[in-house]
């Protein structure tokens, strides 16, 4: 068992002001994996107090400065992903082929986009005979969820601290220890003291704490609708900016006629990886009528055959989801879909067959579905698909836009049909006969998917300032107190 009983704050390891102690559960085994101590707003008082003192002199570092320290991170990134790997299949289910692959690999890949757009990104610019700089924004807090642990922290972290911002990062307590490999990391790159700053703790402690604070100038925040509410709520009394990338419900729109051998296996596969486990997966797949028969038939193939094992084996297969609270949501909305009126194709109530511990869900299709169910509503956070016919493509558009949600969306077929419809499509990112995500394109959603971006030069300049300067005082001179 492993614990994870100080933060890191100021450069060094540090005895939690905290009291209380979190278990986290292995969701395979449901054995005690990891214990973690909580914060305290002592805690937060005391990265807070670091960050700042710390931005002073990081704020004024050059781009070259700040490039070469990313370069360093990148280095030593490199040499923790098994450790990184095991940390995430322990702690969250993920399978350990996902793990050390798209797991951990993500937060290689935007550490190297980052730095990629850090070398390019213009902190000058000319308005006429005037200026526009970018600036840092200073404290910037951080709140991860525990999904995709690596790929939120880095999407955050990186961007963050290339722009001269200094960081408090709050993973998921459900994630500790990939988060903790990651401070390590940090400090074997000689990041200075002050900042990153890890403080491991829970949302009501923790996370109300930094929302709160008012020497924080920013949160960026991921998870759930619900607790982005919350965030911003707190974040309001001081005026803070607010960053937040929320849930989905994402579309998928087969067009009429595509062949769905050929556009099936990528819709399935985006809702099978990471156990269905992913804000962007596209859990609502809406299939021309007169192929909806045949969709639902090969769809009960691909779900049905789909393996669910151990996550510390190598292997396609998929996991459980991340612990008992999430896997009794789950079979609590397919329960609620049977009573809807929806129809259960493949998969459904329990464990899988032969999975009599650990919270393993069987892959499950409904068919009979329409877009004002639950089902349809509700993000469901594994691995259950909802099939939706549709007659007309005018049609299709509308069901994929009635959701509170818009951050992704999926379209297979032509292309050039496609083309007509991306720009009616409410959402951040549309996915056209592709399910991979760009690190250099922007990421982030519509409506109470939440606000900002993401991702290479977008998510630099979310944590940037803009000032302008007019006049006669050239832009790039350096403040008084700098030059004296």
């Amino acid at each position: 068992m492993n614990e994870y009983l100080k933060h890191y704050i100021d450069g060094q390891w540090t005895d939690s002001e905290g009291d209380r102690r979190h278990e986290v559960i292995n969701p395979a085994t449901e054995e005690v994996a990891s214990v973690v101590m909580l914060g305290s707003q002592a805690d937060v008082d005391k990265a807070v107090a670091a960050a700042r003192r710390a931005f002073e002199t990081f704020s004024l570092t050059g781009k070259a400065e700040r490039a070469a320290l990313l370069a360093r991170v990148i280095e030593e990134y490199k040499k923790r992903i098994p450790d990184i790997a095991r940390s995430i299949s322990e702690e969250m289910g993920a399978p350990i082929s996902l793990s050390m692959t798209a797991q951990a690999g993500s937060g290689l890949g935007h550490l190297a986009s980052t730095l990629e757009a850090l070398n390019v990104f213009a902190f000058e610019e000319s308005t006429g005979k005037n200026k526009v700089i970018y600036e840092p924004i200073g404290v910037v807090a951080l709140i991860t969820p525990w999904n995709w642990p690596m790929n939120q922290i880095v999407a955050k972290v990186a961007p963050a601290i290339a722009a001269g911002n200094t960081v408090i990062l709050k993973p998921s307590e459900q994630t500790p220890g990939s988060a903790k490999v990651f401070a390590e990391v940090m400090d074997a790159a000689g990041v200075p003291p002050g900042v990153f700053n890890l403080v491991q703790g829970d949302g009501p402690g923790v996370g109300e704490a930094l929302a709160r604070h008012p020497e924080i100038d920013m949160i960026s925040f991921t998870g759930s609708t619900r607790a982005g509410i919350l965030v911003a709520r707190n974040a309001a009394e001081t005026v803070k900016r607010v960053h937040q990338e929320l849930g989905g419900k994402s579309p998928n729109i087969i067009l009429p006629g595509t062949p769905l051998d050929a556009a099936l296996p990528g819709g399935a596969g985006g809702v099978l990886l990471n156990s269905g486990q992913s804000c962007v997966a596209p859990t609502r797949l809406l299939v021309h009528r007169s192929q909806y028969d045949e969709a639902l038939e090969r769809l009960a193939e691909i779900f049905g055959s789909k393996a669910v094992d151990d996550p510390m084996k190598e292997g396609s297969h998929i996991g459980p989801v991340v612990n008992q609270s999430q896997y009794d949501k789950i079979q609590g909305l397919i329960q609620k879909g049977i009573d809807e009126g929806a129809r259960i194709v493949v998969g459904g109530l329990g464990r899988p067959e032969g999975k009599e511990k650990g919270y393993y869900v069987k892959p499950t299709v409904f068919g009979d579905v329409s877009n004002d169910m639950t089902i349809a509503r509700e993000e469901i956070f594994g691995p259950v698909l909802v099939v939706i016919p549709y007659d007309t493509l005018d049609e299709a558009v509308e069901i994929a836009n009635d959701t509170p949600y818009g951050l992704g969306a999926y379209i297979a077929g032509d292309p050039a049909i496609a083309k007509q419809i991306v720009r009616r499509i409410r959402a951040g990112s549309v996915f056209v006969n592709s399910g991979g995500l760009d690190f250099n394109s922007p990421f982030g959603g519509y409506k109470q998917s939440g606000n900002g971006r993401e991702f290479g030069k977008f998510g630099l300049e979310e944590f940037c300032e803009i000032k302008s300067v007019i006049g006669d005082v050239p832009a790039d001179a350096p403040p008084a107190e700098a030059a004296a």
